[in-house]
């Protein structure tokens, strides 16, 4: 849009011979949209910040200064949502999630590729994580509460690993959480030659195939009890 100051346009609405009602109908019109270009580009300015916030692109003092300009928070406490979208480019969902959380102002609803939508949530200090489990009601993942604004990228990255690990340990659940990855976090994070070596210790050269039905499902029950053998048997 070409937004007009009030000269320009009473220059443009009396040049026109238009009546006293049609420039002040015309004067309203444009403040109404030089309102809606400033909330769009506030809107973009921090969608902006918050995508280069989590991808780790902003050094620390641009953080803080972006922030104040931006009129954001600094010092309370926050958490990345992940919310794994079954379809590519869907912007209906990323719409949805903006509908959900639009009358909370100190959320933040963005997306860093096509698959995913990404809600920063501030949360309250009365708040646990029994009560992000509330919130996440679909396919989701989230890291850790940080407690400053330069470490939104760490639980962004968390609920990333969350993702990720979940699709191979937890496929069975809805909800993943960074801290309750337990062993599935460790393995994720082993060196791929490391762990064939000890497959091969452990299993002594043995395909997976190889063992029955109940072998099978001991092993599977081990490691969703973290390793631990009296909860297994």
């Amino acid at each position: 849009f070409k937004v007009f100051d009030d000269n320009q346009l009473e220059h443009i609405l009396l040049a026109k011979g238009e009546t006293d009602d049609t420039y002040m109908v015309g004067k309203i019109a444009a403040f109404q949209i030089q309102n809606l270009l400033v909330a769009y580009k506030e809107r973009f300015d921090k969608d902006n910040f918050i995508k280069n916030l989590l991808l780790d692109n902003l050094l620390l003092v641009d953080i803080y200064n972006r922030a104040k300009k931006l009129h954001i928070d600094t010092d309370v406490r926050r958490i990345v949502f992940i919310i794994e979208t079954k379809n590519e480019k869907d912007t209906n969902a990323l719409e949805t999630v903006r509908n959900i959380f639009s009358t909370k102002t100190k959320d933040f609803i963005t997306a860093v590729d096509e698959k995913n939508i990404i809600l920063v949530k501030e949360v309250k200090q009365t708040e646990s994580y029994d009560d992000m489990n509330k919130i996440a009601k679909v396919h989701v993942s989230y890291g850790t509460i940080v407690n400053e604004i330069k470490e939104v990228s760490r639980s962004y990255k968390e609920a990333k690993m969350a993702l990720d690990v979940g699709k191979i340990f937890y496929e069975n659940q809805n909800i993943i959480a960074y801290s309750n990855l337990g062993i599935g976090r460790l393995i994720y994070q082993l060196p791929l030659p490391l762990c064939k070596m000890f497959i091969r210790e452990i299993f002594d050269g043995k395909s997976p195939d190889e063992f029955d039905e109940e072998t099978l499902t001991t092993i599977d029950k081990f490691f969703e009890n973290s390793l631990n053998v009296s909860e297994t048997s």
